[in-house]
């Protein structure tokens, strides 16, 4: 069973994380061992969303099991801040563990030098350049999302890009599955749900 830990904090962005965490749940639906979906705050408190949710997490970054995996959604906090859970991203980088950024999460990844050499991308190539430590202008790419086999990085227009390239990366669903969701959810076309259902 693979952990992955999505990082919850006050604003964070709900849609941003919303088909990704539905579509673990569809795989553990079909397996209940096909993965677990911890979530963790910096202090283990009570967050709000920035719809005006209140998420009670799982743990707190100290009590962290090993992971699989970790998501940042976005937020309005990332320009400063999140340092415990920033020495967690760049510790699983560092290992090969895949780190999903969205949208703010990005810009703070882009603060602690995680997308200085490798392709990423995010809201826009000048939101990064905001921040002083980022020096990963070269590798910049204008795509909606994009992986390097390690991080994940997206803008916040792209939260069913974003998932898709979690799933396939995670290996949560056969390739036609992600695809038949993919085409589903980016067109509505009955064929890709029927093919969803069939797969």
């Amino acid at each position: 069973m693979i952990t992955i830990a999505l990082y919850a904090t006050d604003t964070m962005a709900d849609w941003e994380y919303g088909y990704l965490i539905a579509g673990l749940a569809m795989a553990r639906e079909q397996d209940p061992s096909a993965n677990r979906l911890i979530v963790a705050s910096e202090t283990g408190a009570a967050v709000t969303t920035m719809g005006g949710l209140r998420i009670t997490p799982d743990v707190g970054l100290a009590d962290l099991p090993a992971l699989d995996a970790l998501i940042l959604p976005g937020a309005d906090s990332w320009e400063s801040g999140h340092g415990p859970i920033l020495k967690v991203a760049a510790e699983l980088v560092a290992a090969g563990t895949p780190v999903a950024a969205i949208c703010g999460a990005t810009y703070g990844l882009a603060r602690t030098g995680l997308l200085d050499d490798r392709p990423h991308t995010s809201n826009a190539a000048d939101f990064l350049t905001q921040a002083t430590q980022y020096r990963g202008a070269d590798f910049y790419r204008e795509e909606e999302a994009v992986s390097d086999g390690t991080v994940i990085t997206a803008g916040a227009t792209a939260p069913i890009e974003f998932a898709k390239l979690v799933f396939e990366r995670l290996n949560v669903f056969p390739q036609p599955v992600v695809d038949a969701w993919y085409g589903l959810y980016t067109t509505g076309e009955r064929k890709y749900y029927d093919q969803l259902t069939g797969a």
